[in-house]
């Protein structure tokens, strides 16, 4: 067990590292040309190819597109009350605490604990997550609502592409599949270097209420997961996939949301550092009780 354990956490590790020390170094890193390639090329091959792939049922992504929603409507709920008891300003932290890293981090953790098949639904959790913070995210830290931002969201048409041909259950020509593939292929590693980049670069802010809140973040998530999952009859790889993604620290778009909407952003990079720091700590613990 602690090979195979040793075996999804150290690439996670070793990848995300390259990118702090890329940083550390003080190495030319373009983050915002390796992010827009990442969000409008490599994550909507990646969602198309592997759902493809996959062969997942519409149904089967139904079930865990719902059960995503469930658990990040928990996230909103639960830490809207501690927040509001706390006197914590909702712009700030609220969320901080709905959002999980599903992209950067629990992609390639769910690729390595439940391979491709769990990949898939980690992609559906990841793209339910993704559209919400970039709607209902922006609204909360902007303070305005624009509908009109879920058509610039481009994993939106790479799923609802995927879906017309699941459904339709059409061949795709093996051009298509091998440029995807190979497009979708730089993905993972990409996210886990700029994470490592991007942690080098954030500082700690008001460090006993970051850990506060880093601490209750990973506590929330894997409760409500857990909670979600076991109300809706989850076993096995669905069961896994969603605990792990619903417990992963902070996501790293929080704190430029934060920063662009000018809500304390350092706050909420102390909430990026910590959690991500306390969850890679905790990493083991989390996926023994899932495997």
């Amino acid at each position: 067990m602690l090979g195979d354990l040793l075996s999804i956490i150290a690439p996670v590790f070793i990848c995300a590292g390259i990118g702090f020390v890329w940083q550390k170094q003080g190495r030319s890193y373009d983050t915002a040309l390796i992010t827009a390639l990442i969000t409008n090329i490599g994550t909507p091959c990646l969602v198309f190819f592997t759902l493809y792939d996959a062969d997942l049922k519409i149904a089967d992504f139904g079930v865990m597109a719902l059960a995503a929603a469930l658990a990040i409507a928990g996230f909103a709920l639960l830490g809207g009350v501690v927040l509001k008891l706390t006197g914590l300003p909702f712009r700030t932290y609220l969320p901080s605490l709905m959002f999980p890293n599903s992209g950067n981090m629990g992609l390639p953790l769910s690729l390595l604990a439940f391979g491709k098949p769990g990949l898939a639904f980690a992609i559906v959790y990841f793209t339910v997550s993704a559209v919400q913070q970039f709607t209902i995210g922006v609204a909360i830290s902007s303070g305005a609502m624009s509908p009109a931002r879920l058509m610039r969201i481009p994993i939106i048409y790479a799923v609802v592409l995927a879906l017309l041909i699941m459904g339709l259950e059409l061949k795709v020509p093996d051009v298509v599949i091998n440029t995807t593939r190979l497009l979708g292929g730089m993905t993972i590693p990409m996210m886990l270097i700029t994470l490592g980049v991007s942690l080098a670069k954030l500082r700690v802010s008001s460090l006993g209420r970051s850990v506060g809140l880093a601490v209750f973040r990973l506590v929330l998530g894997f409760s409500v997961g857990w909670l979600v999952a076991t109300s809706l009859g989850f076993t096995g790889l669905e069961r896994g996939v969603l605990i792990l993604q619903s417990a992963m620290p902070v996501a790293v778009f929080n704190y430029l949301f934060a920063q662009r909407y000018n809500n304390q952003p350092e706050e909420v990079a102390g909430m990026v550092v910590l959690s991500t720091a306390l969850s890679f700590a905790t990493l083991p613990a989390l996926l023994w009780f899932l495997l």
